[in-house]
């Protein structure tokens, strides 16, 4: 393909993405593809064709076979997980950045690329009201961009034990202890599964509403040291995946410096709330400020930039950089050498690095400030109202308190209980069966289990969703709601 013929294909490309982005809401929002469809159904099933093909052809098997095989994230009644970002200004980004394809390892590679990261994520810690310690300009701590918050829990932790085990270089490894809690996403154990550390989950409570409390974390420190361990990182969460729990940060922040543990504040969905002023409290901002080593939030969820961008701030740059500085001579430059630039091939696990800021800075500058806060309260407005539909009926109960986007609840249908037993197990039983019957709607919603009670996330985010989404979702629940109770009443206990 040549330019002229590139450009020809880009504009059918950009005619075809607008036509997707029109027919969003007549298309299903989950697949019903079978396992193995594209494999039977793709043209040269034994390998590449021999002969190149026209691109148009290319392109009409991505309408044709790709797209069926697709859940849409963007649909406006996704209501799974939580939200994946895609914007026309993070389309254009992505297109623009692609065309300018470099490793970016490294300032001399592009110095544009570098130099945009470094503005772009002082911008957004201003924008969600962190401490001037996190900034770029400040030369102690700063900000990068990563791929997931899972890859900036990772780089967190082997900064953390690269800190420690230099402070004690006569702990063995395998006697250091991270901490998570039971709430934590699996990006906690995870990163403890690939360095070989030892993970301890700490139990969190209802009455807490799930949110680690700093007496639990001290007996944790107390009851490990006697047992000649080392806890040398928590990993705190503000807005767990299945209830949206905020750890106690107030409580957990003297505790960590006393004992010397390196907090890391995953935030990947609920972070970018901080944005608005009205939830810095909420998002415990100020212990953030206060007590964080690193934290991290994620604008691909809900803040408006298409995947992957996750951002990571630490508040001492050395940290991560005499844990991940390798620098053999083909890498050196003038400008490192001098230290007068940023090279963030030091700044995480791997080597090359995508140009992520570019649509990270298309977004903020496209929608603004108050543009990106109205998105984000609009979301709140319709997830309360989402909540308030729910807590009005008696046939749903919420499991936790909502938590800013976020409603977790059940199908617990009181006038049938005379009729069957209302244990856990009989409930959970109903509640599977409301969500396989959910599974076959409109709609798409996932399941958690939260201290052995099944129940249902609701979370709202998608761009285009709007309140007639939010009633058209609570008449498919309601509607769903007696089939799955006549089924349940019917199943032989």
């Amino acid at each position: 393909m040549d330019v002229e013929q590139f450009r020809i294909a880009g504009y059918k490309a950009i005619d075809r993405i607008c036509d997707y982005f029109y027919s969003l809401e007549e298309r299903a929002v989950v697949s019903t593809v079978e396992p193995g469809y594209l494999r039977k159904a793709l043209p040269g099933k034994s390998g590449a064709p021999e002969e190149g093909e026209t691109f148009d052809k290319i392109a009409d098997d991505f309408r044709d076979l790709i797209l069926p095989g697709l859940t849409h994230w963007q649909h406006p009644s996704f209501f799974a997980y939580f939200p994946t970002s895609c914007t026309a200004e993070g389309v254009l980004g992505d297109l623009y950045s692609s065309s300018v394809s470099n490793p970016g390892f490294n300032w001399a590679c592009s110095p544009a690329c570098t130099e945009l990261e470094a503005v772009v994520m002082d911008w957004a810690a201003k924008l969600f009201g962190l401490s001037d310690v996190f900034f770029n300009t400040s030369g102690v701590g700063g900000g990068v961009l990563h791929t997931t918050a899972s890859d900036s829990a990772l780089t967190a932790v082997v900064a953390a034990r690269s800190r420690y085990t230099r402070l004690h270089p006569e702990v063995a490894i395998e006697d250091l202890v991270m901490y998570v809690t039971t709430q934590t996403h699996s990006l906690g154990t995870k990163a403890a599964l690939i360095l070989g550390l030892s993970c301890r989950p700490l139990e969190v409570k209802p009455e807490d509403e799930y949110g680690l409390r700093g007496d639990t974390l001290h007996s944790a420190i107390l009851e490990d040291k006697a047992n000649g361990k080392h806890p040398f990182i928590l990993i705190a969460t503000v807005g767990t995946t299945s209830t949206g729990a905020i750890d106690k940060l107030d409580e957990l922040g003297d505790i960590v410096q006393e004992h010397g543990l390196w907090l890391h504040v995953d935030a990947a969905w609920a972070g970018v709330a901080l944005a608005c002023p009205e939830y810095r409290e909420l998002c415990q901002l100020e212990s953030i400020n206060r007590y964080a080593q690193s934290f991290c939030t994620n604008f691909h969820k809900w803040g408006l930039v298409n995947f992957d961008a996750s951002t990571l701030w630490v508040r001492d740059r050395t940290l991560l950089t005499d844990a991940l500085d390798v620098t053999p001579e083909f890498l050196r430059t003038r400008a490192n050498k001098e230290g007068t630039v940023i090279d963030y091939r030091n700044w995480q696990l791997a080597l090359g690095r995508r140009f992520r800021s570019l649509k990270v800075w298309f977004v903020l500058r496209s929608y603004g400030v108050q543009g990106f806060r109205n998105h984000l309260r609009k979301g709140v407005e319709l997830a309360n109202r989402f909540s308030s539909l729910l807590e009005a009926s008696s046939q749903f109960e919420l499991v936790v308190r909502p938590s800013i986007t976020l409603t977790v609840f059940r199908l617990v249908p009181y006038d049938s209980l005379a009729n069957a037993t209302n244990d856990i197990s009989s409930l959970n039983l109903l509640n599977r069966i409301f969500h396989r019957r959910l599974s076959s709607t409109d709609l798409f919603l996932t399941q958690t289990e939260v201290n052995g009670v099944f129940c249902i996330r609701f979370a709202v985010g998608a761009a285009r969703t709007q309140e007639k989404h939010i009633d058209m979702a609570w008449k498919v629940l309601c509607a769903e709601a007696g089939p799955a109770v006549e089924e349940w009443t019917s199943t032989p206990t």
